[in-house]
């Protein structure tokens, strides 16, 4: 570890309350992670531990692993609330990132660039040993991450990928987020519906999930092959996906495809319907989509209430841990295996094998 003798004679005086330890439980992220744009330790359960306080568990002398020292990971991450996908991925970072395992983890959460930049800054003023990352915007990326390779700490994406040079990371270990787009809108060009009029609620603007998802709708409606009646951002929020459906059906706009790029935003959507009294799922008149494959949303495949879900794999942890502790792959970039889930046929099996 990238640790100063006199930085960790410092952090033993230091120790009695500044050591926190994550722990081999994957606990419900919902309580680990407060406000979408606070950065906290790993463990800290508190929803008001700020940035600020980073810095100490990076320099603490914790209990050394079985090699003698731990491995310090500085981890930003999108706010675990934001989804079932992101409280799954997040439940498990932490399950794999702690003391028992070799590591001595921090975690910032935040859906906006400029703060997960910020977080960034600090970890590398910190001297983590590695920064993993799942970005909120695929640009800006550049300059802090030459900043952390000048550092000598190794990157490594998950979840996301970002527009920036290769060289900067070891590894990117992140879904096909064009590839899940293209999968879910070729289901729908099969249905073999004479028309297809689309509400497109959309994710958080930027983001390598909203882009990937969103791209392969947006070719098909430039081909004619479908019609966008609206195409708005609800944020990856079931409330502001239901206000925007809500909005449609005051307008009297004909739609008969709900095409949510998150599970929640899909939920939010159907809750309009239902208040509405309009039908949907197999033999319903609006087809419903959604992404992530959260247990609940394939239980609403399975009993025919939704249409289609897309697998959106949030298990990178295990991965990440390989890259760290056996090097860079051949292959930077690693594709997590995803699939679709249609209500024609799904099984209980599916539910029980991919729902998270």
């Amino acid at each position: 570890m990238k640790k100063k003798v006199l930085s960790a004679l410092l952090s033993v005086a230091m120790v009695a309350t500044l050591l926190v330890g994550c722990g081999a439980k994957a606990e419900a992220p919902a309580a680990e992670a407060p406000a979408a744009t606070e950065e906290v330790e790993e463990e800290a359960p508190a929803a008001e531990e700020p940035a600020a306080e980073e810095p100490a568990a990076e320099e603490t002398a914790e209990e050394p692993a079985a090699d003698g020292e731990l491995i310090s990971v500085g981890i930003i991450n999108n706010d675990p609330n934001e989804s079932g996908y992101r409280t799954a991925n997040d439940a498990d970072l932490k399950k794999t990132f702690c003391e028992e395992n070799g590591y001595k983890a921090s975690f910032a959460y935040s859906l906006k660039n400029d703060e997960q930049i910020a977080a960034a800054q600090q970890f590398i003023q910190d001297g983590v040993d590695y920064l993993l990352l799942s970005a909120a915007d695929t640009a800006g990326w550049d300059s802090v991450l030459k900043d952390a390779q000048d550092a000598g700490i190794g990157v490594i994406l998950f979840d996301r990928t970002i527009d920036a040079d290769p060289s900067l990371y070891m590894a990117s270990i992140v879904s096909d987020m064009a590839k899940e787009g293209q999968n879910s809108v070729d289901w729908l060009l099969s249905q073999g519906k004479d028309e297809l009029n689309v509400i497109h609620i959309q994710g958080v603007m930027g983001s390598a999930a909203q882009k990937g998802r969103s791209g392969a709708l947006d070719e098909a409606a430039a081909a004619g092959k479908l019609n966008i009646v609206v195409q708005q951002t609800a944020e990856w929020n079931a409330e502001k996906a239901q206000q925007i459906v809500q909005s449609v059906i005051d307008s009297g706009e004909k739609f008969n495809v709900i095409y949510a790029e998150n599970d929640d935003m899909a939920k939010g959507a159907v809750a309009a319907l239902d208040a509405a009294n309009i039908s949907h799922g197999v033999d319903g008149d609006v087809i419903i989509m959604g992404y992530d494959c959260n247990k609940w949303a394939l239980e609403e495949v399975l009993a025919g209430n939704w249409n289609f879900d897309q697998q959106c794999n949030p298990f990178q942890a295990s991965y990440i841990d390989d890259v760290i502790k056996n090097g860079a792959p051949a292959e930077k970039t690693i594709v997590m295996d995803e699939k679709g889930f249609d209500a024609a046929t799904i099984t209980q099996e599916d539910v029980d094998n991919y729902g998270i």
